[in-house]
């Protein structure tokens, strides 16, 4: 009896094609569309909503003369990814909705859906593998990158569990986006020409500050420029042996840096942040380098080398480390390097973990522009993404 697998179907390329490869391998394939917002507010007019969506991913089911299945998710994708959002930007961090998504929607909260099917497996079109290898008597489940460099999503992937990981079957890792372009075509698929989603994950490219005023008020604070010569800055105050010195944000204290304007809410921006500062007249453009929620400044610097956005370190607290490989979990006092990136398609970057009792602690070779709290790190052996976790600082 062939393997039942529910796909979900986003009325997009790639899951589409995803659907056509599963079926052709000889799966039963079901296709199950879901539904996770439903408010417009701040979301940009240009992007596709969701009920254009549902009528790709139908044609593309009829298509393939696979059944279709309609849920909605949007009160779990409210509550534990939007309001999580709103939470996190009213205390001046940045999260990352997207994986937030993946991990408690597409892995959890679709997984239980997709229950009702009794499926052997789930699929996405996620550009990202999946390996299997038996070490020590356990089966393990590798998540790795796509062979695709310029679409590889496995930092999107990287809170996944084991037990995610099991039933989850990603069948267009292995191909480059231009194929899976080429193989939509020629199977007639509605979806062929369809542009790739941009934005909020199932909600779509917004405007950022008009999204966020669902929930937190604009508040009319000061914008401070940092000079780029501040004593902080030298190098001998950036010793890696003081792990909790390199790892800690800069900080400006009241009396810092010249006044150069206002803004409409600390909690609007992020570290790295050029658009939406609205001040002209610089030699260079500005940067955000640093938020203070609670006093409702912004900090910024001018030019994309102010040392005021580079770091050499992270902190990671010991509740929000997250190890995809568990059997590669460390302990404290260990010291372990990795490829790391702290954003989507960051290249690699070489760092140095290590686990003390109060935290994971990432060093890097390089210095690291725009590490903002809130934000995920992934660690990679090679092509495989062993670990990650919530920046703490």
């Amino acid at each position: 009896m062939a393997k039942r697998v529910v796909v979900g179907l986003s009325g997009g390329v790639d899951s589409s094609v995803a659907a056509y490869l599963l079926k052709r391998e000889g799966y039963e394939v079901i296709g199950l569309f879901m539904i996770n917002w439903h408010d417009k507010t701040g979301v940009i007019d240009a992007d596709c909503p969701w009920n254009e969506d549902v009528v790709f991913a139908e044609m593309v089911a009829k298509k393939l003369e696979i059944p279709f299945h309609v849920v909605d998710l949007s009160e779990p994708y409210r509550e534990r990814v939007i309001d999580y959002m709103f939470s996190e930007y009213q205390v001046g961090r940045t999260p990352n909705p997207d994986v937030l998504c993946n991990r408690e929607i597409k892995f959890d909260a679709f997984l239980e859906a997709a229950e009702a099917y009794k499926p052997d497996y789930v699929a996405t079109g996620h550009y990202c593998r999946k390996e299997t290898s038996t070490i020590n008597g356990t089966e393990i489940y590798h998540l790795l990158a796509g062979d695709d460099p310029n679409k590889d999503q496995s930092y999107f992937l990287c809170q996944l569990s084991q037990e995610q990981l099991a039933r989850t079957l990603f069948p267009i890792g292995h191909l480059q986006k231009p194929e899976v372009r080429k193989i939509a075509r020629e199977q007639g698929l509605a979806s062929a020409g369809k542009k790739d989603s941009q934005g909020i994950c199932f909600v779509g490219k917004v405007h950022l500050p008009v999204f966020l005023q669902q929930k937190l008020k604009a508040s009319e604070g000061n914008i401070f420029e940092i000079p780029a010569d501040l004593p902080q800055y030298s190098a001998e105050k950036q010793d890696i042996s003081n792990l909790e010195a390199v790892c800690t944000p800069w900080k400006y204290e009241r009396g810092d840096g010249v006044w150069t304007g206002k803004h409409q809410g600390a909690h609007f921006f992020t570290v790295g942040q050029r658009k939406g500062l609205n001040v002209g007249g610089k030699t260079e453009p500005l940067f955000v380098i640093a938020t203070d929620v609670v006093s409702n400044r912004i900090y910024v610097g001018q030019g994309q080398s102010h040392p005021g956005l580079f770091r050499r370190g992270l902190k990671i607290i010991p509740e929000e480390i997250h190890w995809v490989r568990r059997d590669l979990e460390m302990l404290p006092g260990e010291n372990r390097d990795y490829l790391v990136r702290i954003r989507y398609r960051q290249p690699l970057q070489k760092g140095t973990l290590r686990m003390t009792g109060s935290g994971l602690y990432i060093i890097f070779k390089e210095p690291q522009r725009g590490i903002a709290p809130g934000q995920f790190a992934a660690w990679y052996d090679g092509e495989e993404l062993v670990g990650s976790g919530v920046i703490n600082q």
